[in-house]
Formats: C-alpha cells, sequence, structure tokens
C-alpha cells in the first residue's frame, strides 16, 4: 500500500470517526423541541448552503466546492457525511473510472425546500436592510422561489 493510500485511508477514517461522535452528542443532549431537532440536523456554517444548491438536483464534490468557496474541502466532506448520515442526502457512487460520486437530496432533504427557500428570503430582505450588496446569483432565481411560495399559499 502507498503512503498516500494510507494518510488518505486514516484522514477518511479520522472524519468518519468525529462525523459520529458529533451524531452521538447531538442525538443525546436533544430536549425534544422540535426546532433543536431540526438544527441537530441542519445546523452548521454550510449545510443549509450545500443543501440550498442540491436542491436544484445532483452535484458532484467539485460542484459543491465550487459552488461553496469559503468551505475548505474536509469541511465539505464532514458537512457531507453527516447530512448523509441524517438521512437527508444520498451519495451514489458510480464504478467508472476514475471514479465518480455524486449526491443528491432525499425524499427529506427535499421536504427542507420550503425552509430553505424563507432562508433565502430572510437573508436577501436582511442583507438589504442592512444596505449590504445582494449577490442574487448566489440564491436560485427569485422566479423560481416566487412560484415555490405562490404554490404554498394556493
Amino acid at each position: 500500500m502507498l503512503l498516500n493510500e494510507v494518510r488518505t485511508k486514516r484522514a477518511c477514517s479520522i472524519m468518519d470517526d468525529s462525523a459520529k461522535s458529533k451524531r452521538k452528542r447531538s442525538t443525546a443532549n436533544r430536549t425534544g423541541c422540535a426546532v433543536e431537532a431540526t438544527i441537530s440536523v441542519i445546523g452548521g456554517l454550510w449545510k443549509p448552503v450545500i443543501l440550498f444548491h442540491l436542491l436544484d438536483g445532483k452535484l458532484r464534490f467539485n460542484a459543491i466546492c465550487r459552488l461553496t468557496p469559503a468551505a475548505t474541502p474536509r469541511m465539505i466532506t464532514l458537512q457531507l457525511r453527516e447530512l448523509e448520515a441524517d438521512g437527508v442526502i444520498n451519495r451514489i457512487i458510480y464504478s467508472e473510472i476514475p471514479p465518480k460520486v455524486e449526491y443528491e437530496l432525499t425524499e427529506l432533504g427535499k421536504s427542507l425546500e420550503p425552509v430553505l427557500v424563507s432562508m433565502c428570503n430572510w437573508g436577501a430582505r436582511l442583507q438589504e436592510l442592512s444596505g449590504l450588496p445582494i449577490d442574487t446569483g448566489s440564491c436560485r432565481s427569485t422566479l423560481r422561489q416566487q412560484e415555490l411560495i405562490d404554490g404554498l399559499t394556493a
């Protein structure tokens, strides 16, 4: 086995262990509050952003990294593993050379769409009130968001 392979396997094992131990801690301290249960799954700096981008369909790891340039690849890996462990996303491995892995929302993950769109709308209002520049390209189109909102209120 090559030294790089050993390092990679060791790093993956460490990441797996940290995601598992965090999950055990977060479920052990729950009080029964529904908001707390939601935050234990989608809470974190990058999870909502990753989930928001997955609303548009399957994405490969590198695409997720490009869409969240402020997050390190290690952090994205940890967040993806936690989301997968919570049943919010699926990791699809294709047996190709080179290996291909895609991520997609599960039905449970898709049910978060109204929550994520509301977060985007709230954030846009906050940016507007604060006088901060609004990057409309970072969120899905306003028209798509409005279609969803109209569908929920109909």
